[in-house]
């Protein structure tokens, strides 16, 4: 299980020590203890997803809003304090404060207060670029050809490949080979495709996630 930002947006910890980074320890696979740990840079400026973030968001919307609190996976709370946008009205960087005593595994009383949302994270200067390639249905109907008096190209998802450019993933990604199988964390289940090269990694989903949100919104 790694650490990947597909729609990437800068957030900033403004109390955060410029410079600093810290290697946190994190379980390969949380059910499987025997494929050991690794370590994760997190620093001041990271990259989340851009649909974590929203300015004005609805009821039981647990993700990251100006005023509330979630928690980074694996490393410490944070609380928003608001955005900056470009002048187009897009959002360019997302501010927040974090809690020195809240780091995950740290034994402390602040790491083991609740809160409603765990968001996943790459650290901006470490994180590798990749090419994310989001398969689909091929079909909006499970029995296209039933239709007779249709042609079953009526019913072709025109959203059955979607190609997304820039995404970003955490370092330990650097080693990864074609055929090599991950899970994204809050995303789901990717392979390396074969069209991969050195400096031009490529990444194939396989197989998606529920997503209570996303089902919530529509």
């Amino acid at each position: 299980r790694v650490m990947a930002v597909l729609d990437p947006v800068k957030l900033i910890i403004d109390n955060y020590p410029e410079g600093q980074v810290e290697m946190l320890e994190v379980d390969n696979n949380l059910e499987n203890p025997e494929l050991g740990k690794r370590l994760v840079p997190f620093s001041r400026e990271l990259l989340i997803e851009r649909e974590d973030f929203m300015e004005t968001p609805p009821s039981k919307y647990y993700r990251l809003y100006p005023g509330n609190e979630v928690r980074l996976m694996n490393a410490y709370f944070v609380k928003c304090t608001g955005c900056v946008k470009d002048d187009n009205g897009n959002i360019t960087e997302i501010h927040c404060t974090y809690d020195p005593e809240s780091r995950s595994g740290s034994g402390t009383e602040a790491s083991n207060r609740k809160v409603k949302g765990t968001l996943h994270w790459v650290a901006a200067t470490d994180a590798i670029e990749a090419e994310v390639r989001l398969y689909d249905r091929l079909f909006k109907d499970e029995d296209p050809a039933g239709h007779k008096e249709v042609d079953f190209k009526e019913f072709i998802n025109e959203d059955s490949l979607r190609v997304l450019k820039g995404c970003k993933l955490e370092s330990s990604m650097r080693r990864a080979k074609p055929g090599d199988r991950f899970q994204f964390q809050r995303l789901g289940y990717f392979c390396v495709d074969s069209d991969s090269t050195d400096g031009r990694l490529v990444i194939n989903r396989t197989v998606s996630l529920k997503d209570t949100w996303q089902k919530m919104n529509k």
